[in-house]
């Protein structure tokens, strides 16, 4: 018998405990006696030159929420593999229910497209197609997304904005290619490739590079750029929201920028956050690791959240989105490591931060900088913050050693994510579990073991819940699937 929790009261941290940690379905993934609906939300508008919501980005939507309206798997019982020999970080689910993966080569770092069937039969899968692109930096073949016609738009190595479509050829085999929208090599230099894209609600293509060249790609394919300032770098996407704005975090500030009259963009704040002394193990650039999330209780994009890089302990900063006022500051992941790669959750006023301080990347991009220090355990850690009227209230803080991004689905009331097992000192003798984590406690809901040990560390990458209830996680060595 599973044991049961009370719900908690606001501050309250979340141990590990040996009763937290029994707490788990070993064979389902929904939890035994799941709590009665919390009722997260709502999420943004749908963003009409994207694909559905929550399988359209690698963090579900324009606004990088992490939340999607999908439940989860029924069972892990069934798990199976897509073995590619890439790297595959962004997953993402058309309305024909196909999956287009956007991966990189073990061998070469080339990126690659896949198409895959996430309904084939079999423990092994092979891709349906496959079209590599043209070679650029570490996180060039990385952030891309799904427009509404089920096209994966994606900036390849020689700043070639792509559309890449896939179709039955006429002896029914199914083919990829791509399209060239905008050639941005006028606007972007040479060594300087683009970080992360995104739809505005107009259908614009907005971008960012590496060195802080920030685009806006009009629909007949014209670009118009604003450059941020040099000593700044973009590491991360970029985020919309249905009002126009988008979100950029560079290695020293949050911005918020939208379209003047022309098209043309146009910063409108600008918000300087403590980026710390060096970059902390487990992240992979200098400042912030988040993609910037945009959440709120009204509009599903009222506010701008992203975690800092202080030294020591890091802090969640929440802005309103307009203004650029910082509605709250507040420290989180105090019960683990004070570090974080990867995009918070954000849905209605909850905001859900995990620690990725430590996490053992084989490799880090190219300017990256040393980390201080140079290794650290893996503890884990995330934090639940609620934006109440007098600022942010840190509702639970747990020891959960989340080795992917967690999503949220809204469907479930469960925070879905990989767990890694082992001690604090990782091994490559690791091994991994789908994971489920009630929202409104910290406490875990489910545990299921996955194959593998090293070969398959998903390396906190994003999770994707299909439209057929299942979930595929990218790893180091191709994909596996849930369900």
């Amino acid at each position: 018998m599973v044991p049961s929790y009370p719900a908690t009261t606001r501050r309250t941290i979340v141990s590990r405990s040996p009763l937290i940690l029994l707490a788990a379905c070993v064979i389902a993934v929904l939890p035994c006696g799941a709590a009665a609906a919390t009722g997260f939300g709502p999420l943004a508008a749908p963003n009409p030159y994207l694909g559905p919501v929550g399988t359209a980005t690698m963090h579900g939507d324009a606004g990088s929420s992490d939340a999607t309206p999908l439940p989860g798997p029924r069972s892990a019982e069934t798990v199976s593999a897509y073995p590619l020999a890439s790297a595959c970080p962004t997953l993402l689910q058309g309305r024909d229910h196909l999956v287009v993966a956007l991966c990189t080569t073990i061998t070469d770092r080339t990126p690659t497209v896949h198409l895959l069937d996430p309904a084939a039969e079999g423990p092994f899968a092979a891709p349906l197609a496959t079209l590599p692109l043209t070679k650029g930096s570490l996180l060039g073949g990385v952030y891309a997304y799904l427009d509404n016609e089920d096209r994966l738009v994606v900036v390849d190595g020689e700043n070639r904005l792509l559309r890449v479509g896939h179709a039955r050829d006429a002896a029914g085999k199914w083919q990829l290619s791509s399209t060239v929208s905008a050639d941005l090599g006028s606007v972007i230099a040479r060594g300087d490739n683009v970080a992360g894209l995104v739809a505005d609600w107009s259908g614009r293509v907005w971008f960012a590079t590496g060195r802080g060249v920030v685009g806006v790609v009009a629909q007949d394919g014209t670009a118009t750029t604003v450059h941020l300032p040099a000593d700044e770098q973009v590491a991360n996407s970029i985020s919309a929201a249905p009002s126009g704005r988008v979100a950029i975090a560079t290695t020293h500030a949050l911005y918020e920028l939208d379209a003047d009259p022309a098209g043309a963009p146009e910063v409108l704040w600008r918000a300087p956050y403590d980026r710390g002394s060096a970059r902390k193990p487990g992240q992979l650039s200098g400042g912030t690791g988040s993609t910037p999330t945009y959440f709120g209780p009204d509009t599903g994009a009222d506010y701008l959240t992203m975690v800092d890089n202080a030294d020591g302990q890091v802090n969640l900063l929440v802005f309103g989105s307009g203004s650029g006022e910082l509605l709250c500051k507040t420290p989180v992941l105090t019960e683990g490591g004070a570090g974080s790669e990867n995009s918070p959750i954000g849905v209605g006023n909850s905001v859900f931060v995990a620690s990725t301080y430590g996490y053992p990347y084989p490799a880090v991009p190219e300017g990256a900088g040393d980390a201080v220090p140079s290794t650290a355990p893996f503890v884990g850690g995330m934090t639940r913050v609620d934006v109440a009227g007098s600022g942010c209230d840190t509702v639970w803080d747990a020891r959960i050693r989340s080795a992917a991004v967690p999503h949220l689905s809204t469907a479930d009331d469960l925070i879905y994510t990989v767990t890694r097992n082992g001690p604090d000192a990782t091994t490559p003798l690791d091994g991994f579990e789908l994971t489920t984590i009630d929202p409104a406690t910290g406490a875990i809901a489910s545990r299921h073991p996955l194959p593998g040990t090293v070969v398959d560390d998903p390396l906190q990458t994003s999770p994707l819940l299909t439209d057929d209830r299942r979930i595929l996680q990218g790893t180091v060595t191709g994909v596996l699937r849930v369900g």
